[in-house]
């Protein structure tokens, strides 16, 4: 099914190959985000092309990640274009064909110049959005962060504007003359597992797991 735009794509943004798979609904941007905080971010490191791994976080029309400030990933990214990438894989979907095999997915891309946070009050802000975006209530309960601490990360940030998804869907597509083919063909469907937390070996007695944990969810 070819999904509609809501908001126009740029030259950038606009798919080339399997158009019908692209969506450029901020909604479905937004859930993508919301469901893996896991992203890649492109950039140019010394005139070379070097993708980082890294947590990321959205924030309204915006998403955020943070990292060393002494590391030239953030370096690099601060101040220039880069391209962030998240993907959420829920299948591998097998045809009659090889070159039929494909994935369900849902994936985004967002373009930009990565903007860096430079006050301290809006830097500890995001930082605690942050970690209330996955653990809600946990961040009144550590210990505070320290000047140097803050000073010692670096946090950017994207808009949103200049963004587009794709999605795959778990049905196969075979052609019509390998319909008859004897051989299975469907999706084996994929999640990601939530598993019971432990305790650091050094945790004092006493101190059980907090129930947010315990009702940990992606997305």
């Amino acid at each position: 099914m070819t999904r509609q735009p809501s908001r126009a794509p740029s030259p950038r943004t606009r798919a080339r190959r399997l158009h019908e798979k692209a969506d450029y609904d901020p909604a479905t941007l937004h859930a993508i985000l919301d469901a893996m905080p896991l992203a890649h971010v492109g950039h140019l490191v010394d005139g070379a092309p070097v993708v980082t791994t890294t947590l990321q976080w959205r924030i309204g029309d915006r998403i955020y990640w943070h990292g060393s400030s002494a590391s030239r990933m953030m370096k690099a990214a601060a101040g220039a274009q880069v391209c962030v990438t998240v993907s959420c894989v829920d299948g591998m979907v097998l045809a009659r064909s090889g070159l039929e095999h494909s994935v369900a997915y849902r994936a985004a891309m967002v373009f930009g110049v990565a903007e860096k946070l430079t006050d301290p009050a809006e830097k500890t802000e995001a930082l605690r959005l942050m970690m209330e975006r996955l653990f809600p209530g946990r961040w009144d309960t550590l210990r505070p962060m320290t000047a140097q601490e803050l000073k010692a990360t670096a946090v950017l940030s994207l808009p949103l504007t200049e963004a587009s998804c794709k999605i795959g869907g778990p049905e196969a597509t075979d052609p019509p003359e390998d319909l008859g083919w004897p051989v299975w063909a469907g999706c084996l469907p994929m999640t990601t597992a939530i598993g019971a937390p432990f305790a650091a070996p050094d945790l004092p007695p006493g101190i059980g797991v907090p129930g947010y944990l315990s009702a940990f969810r992606w997305g």
